[in-house]
């Protein structure tokens, strides 16, 4: 189907906790500067930039959920479990468990109109002012604050929730309580507005990009060829910085391979272009061409 030989399909299989502490350990070193930037130069262009920052680090954390959730990330199932909950997961009340029940039917059913992820992107392309509202509706905070409340719902009806759901709120006000103390104990409680803002601002505008530049406006929605129903999306350090952290654009290379680890897919690209079986139509430079495709 890929024409790859079994070393190269061996090669880009392979898990490295090293490579996957490095996105970990480079998520939260972000976070922690651009809060420190803020909180040592406190004026309105560094809490925008560490909304900004913030936000696209937020979508990384559930990014790890997802490489967690399907085992490739660490070398250890221990691991990936651990940090898919306690350094990911709890931090923006994500379920490891919950959200891969849907995503493997993604996979299963990405092509056709059972997809469950068909909502976040059959209406594309769209008027650029429908997409200018909906860009408007996330920074604004709009659509995050329905996914606060949602969070608040189900806090309030913690005795009600399963074991998992329950582990879940759990986690989260732990992480986001601890949080907090740490900031207060630091001089800077302010600091988690920022944290909370960027959450429901930018995290929000970062997640529709994921899930527009992924699957919307493809050549062929109801196809079950991952070259028809998915795309790649190369990106520059800037957008990787501020709207699709890490690898995520390689979105083709993980529908065709979802065992390959998120630090390998470049690599598992390069083998698919090498071999011809990736046309260049296929292939997106930047989120601004992406937007362009998509709107009209």
């Amino acid at each position: 189907m890929h024409g790859l030989t079994q070393q190269q399909l061996d090669l880009v299989r392979r898990k490295s906790s090293v490579q996957a502490w490095r996105i970990v350990l480079s998520d939260w070193v972000l976070i922690a500067s651009a809060l420190g930037v803020a909180a040592f130069l406190p004026n309105p262009v560094t809490y925008v930039l560490a909304i900004l920052v913030v936000g696209c680090r937020q979508l990384s954390l559930g990014i790890i959920v997802h490489e967690t959730g399907h085992q490739t990330f660490f070398e250890s199932k221990h691991l990936n479990d651990f940090v898919g909950r306690w350094l990911s997961g709890y931090w923006v009340f994500s379920s490891k468990t919950d959200y891969m029940k849907g995503h493997l039917r993604h996979h299963q059913l990405a092509g056709t109109l059972g997809d469950p992820d068909l909502k976040n992107y059959a209406a594309y392309p769209v008027s650029k002012k429908s997409f200018r509202r909906k860009v408007w509706r996330d920074l604004s905070g709009q659509t995050g604050w329905r996914r606060l409340r949602s969070i608040g719902r189900t806090i309030a009806r913690y005795n009600t929730l399963n074991t998992e759901g329950q582990r879940v709120v759990r986690g989260g006000l732990i992480t986001n309580i601890a949080f907090l103390g740490l900031l207060t104990a630091l001089g800077q409680p302010g600091l988690y507005l920022v944290w909370v803002g960027a959450f429901v601002s930018t995290h929000m505008l970062s997640t529709r990009l994921r899930q527009i530049g992924e699957h919307a406006a493809v050549p062929n929605g109801q196809s079950q060829d991952p070259r028809d129903h998915t795309r790649t999306i190369l990106t520059q350090w800037w957008e990787r910085l501020l709207i699709a952290p890490h690898q995520i654009g390689y979105h083709l290379e993980h529908h065709l391979l979802p065992s390959v680890p998120i630090y390998r897919l470049p690599a598992l690209h390069k083998m698919l272009v090498d071999n011809g079986y990736l046309a260049s139509g296929l292939v997106i430079t930047g989120y601004p061409n992406l937007i362009r495709r998509v709107t009209h």
